[in-house]
C-alpha cells in the first residue's frame, strides 16, 4: 500500500481501498450487490423484501449512490403503473467478483475456522 496522499485528501492513502470503501461503505450496499447478483434484474420492492431491516429511505439512498458510482444500472420502463428495475453494470459484476474472497472469509469465520 502506498503512503502518498492524494491532493486535497490529507491523511488519505492512495492504495485504492479508500475509493472502494467510498463505493461499498455502509451496512447495506454489499448486501444490495449480493441481491442484484442473484437475478439479472430486481425491482425496488423485491430488493426491499430480500433485505429485511433496511428502510425504504436507506435502500433508495444506497441505490442512488450505487447508480451514481456506475455500479448499478437503473431502468425506468414507460408503463402504467411505472416499473423501475435495477441491475449490476459490468463494473458492479467485477466488484462482486472482488468481494467473493471477503465473503468466503466471512463464511469460514462463521464456522469458527478462523
Amino acid at each position: 500500500m502506498a503512503t502518498a496522499n492524494r491532493p486535497g485528501t490529507e491523511g488519505s492513502h492512495d492504495c485504492g481501498l479508500d475509493t472502494a470503501m467510498e463505493v461499498i461503505g455502509g451496512k447495506w450496499k454489499v448486501l444490495i450487490l449480493w441481491a442484484l447478483h442473484q437475478a439479472p434484474h430486481r425491482r425496488f420492492g423485491e430488493l426491499r423484501r430480500m433485505l429485511p431491516g433496511v428502510t425504504e429511505k436507506v435502500l433508495a439512498s444506497h441505490l442512488r449512490e450505487l447508480v451514481a458510482h456506475g455500479i448499478v444500472d437503473r431502468t425506468a420502463h414507460d408503463e402504467v403503473p411505472p416499473r423501475v428495475e435495477y441491475a449490476l453494470t459490468p463494473s458492479g459484476l467485477r466488484l462482486n467478483e472482488a468481494l467473493e474472497p471477503l465473503s468466503e472469509w466471512g463464511r469460514t469465520r462463521q464456522q469458527g475456522r478462523v
